[in-house]
């Protein structure tokens, strides 16, 4: 099985993205200033990624609110020295991933939500088409949970969040490199995985 995403066309993501980025800074610049309402506007537009993204590493919901809550203290403290060198949520997982990395090893331990996967049914779908999408995504779910939190951050900022190859090696802290032979060794292991599951029962736990 191969991980792909699906993108609408790159002229049409350009232009989000980059409306998206204008509207997170202005929002940035008003925090900066002390603008409560402004930071609402911005927990309220984030705060369900950065949330997913830290339950997927430390895996319990209790730490992970209490970490999204102090990523968001942090924005509002430190709004005023944003560069504007990568885009704020960049920014914002960055800061999200020191903390929630920090409480793995305060903890000495892995571990990743059940709910790590999500597979959107197409209104379209036959309820045969439902029941096989929910299917590969438990079998999904149960493979990630199998990786180092190395290869599943790497996986989770690609695929899930869309962050290039460049944004995630910013966020992690390590070369370019050195997360393309994560990404590559985590979709073998994850293909390995998958084949092994193949006639594994399928129970939830």
């Amino acid at each position: 099985m191969q991980i792909a995403k699906t993108l609408p066309q790159a002229a049409v993501i350009s232009r989000h993205v980059a409306a998206q980025e204008s509207s997170d800074r202005d929002l940035l610049d008003k925090i900066a200033e002390g603008d409560r309402l402004a930071m609402r506007a911005l927990y309220g537009r984030h705060n369900v990624r950065v949330h997913r993204f830290v339950l997927r590493l430390v895996g319990d919901e209790s730490k992970a609110e209490d970490i999204v809550s102090e990523v968001f203290f942090d924005v509002w403290r430190q709004a005023c020295r944003f560069e504007g060198r990568s885009q704020v949520s960049t920014w914002m997982l960055a800061i999200a991933r020191y903390k929630a990395i920090t409480a793995l090893r305060q903890r000495r331990e892995e571990a990743l939500d059940e709910d790590f996967a999500e597979t959107i049914a197409d209104p379209g779908d036959s309820a045969e088409q439902t029941l096989e999408k929910r299917d590969i995504s438990l079998r999904l779910q149960r493979c990630l949970q199998q990786l180092s939190v190395e290869h599943r951050e790497i996986i989770d900022l690609v695929y899930y969040h869309e962050k290039s190859v460049e944004e995630a090696a910013e966020i992690v802290g390590v070369p370019c490199g050195t997360v393309k032979t994560r990404m590559f060794y985590a979709r073998k292991r994850i293909a390995e995985l998958l084949a092994q599951s193949e006639d594994a029962p399928l129970t939830r736990h």
